[in-house]
């Protein structure tokens, strides 16, 4: 199934768990903390109110840094993601940010690939399953994205199980991009 179709047939605690995650592997372009994030983690979790911890996350980032290491328009995307993230976890502006999410995480991995993605695929054919001469670190984030959404569609694994997995899928993706960004900036330096 394509990234899209997981999207279309995710639930709103599916599809604001996958907007998060694609926010949080992207963290590192804001030059933020591992932890940023971890409270929204944890309101997701429990089912409770993330406002504050939304709030909390906005506030901490402050005005937009650009670390070391990521452009300028990676930081703009990954502040975007951030600053667009519906004030709950439910209704249909979910939908809307947890898709936005995706592109986004998507055209921040393209941004800092140093390989090219190959035959002029869109991110948009990337997410519609069109994968051919895919750039490593674009076809690593589609297939977390992809992973993600399985995990938290897998009922057997239990709410809090399918949200754990899709966690550390997240942190995994994560310490990889904070590794690219980490390899450019001594590249420049």
């Amino acid at each position: 199934m394509s990234l899209v179709e997981l999207i279309a047939q995710a639930d709103e605690r599916g599809l604001a768990a996958s907007g998060l995650a694609c926010l949080d592997r992207c963290v590192p372009v804001l030059g933020a903390d591992d932890d940023l994030l971890r409270p929204l983690w944890a309101s997701l979790a429990d089912g409770g109110d993330w406002g504050g911890p939304l709030a909390d996350a906005r506030d901490a980032l402050g005005p937009a840094a650009r670390p070391p290491g990521a452009s300028g328009e990676a930081v703009a995307l990954a502040r975007r993601m951030l600053d667009a993230a519906p004030g709950a976890q439910r209704g249909a502006e979910v939908r809307e940010w947890a898709d936005g999410c995706s592109v986004a995480a998507l055209q921040v991995h393209r941004l800092l690939d140093t390989a090219p993605d190959g035959a002029g695929g869109s991110v948009r054919a990337r997410r519609e399953g069109r994968t051919d001469s895919m750039s490593p670190l674009v076809a690593a984030e589609l297939r977390r994205q992809i992973r993600i959404l399985e995990l938290l569609a897998n009922r057997g694994a239990g709410p809090a199980g399918g949200l754990r997995q899709a966690l550390d899928v997240s942190m995994e993706g994560r310490r990889v991009l904070r590794a690219v960004v980490s390899r450019r900036a001594r590249g420049r330096g």
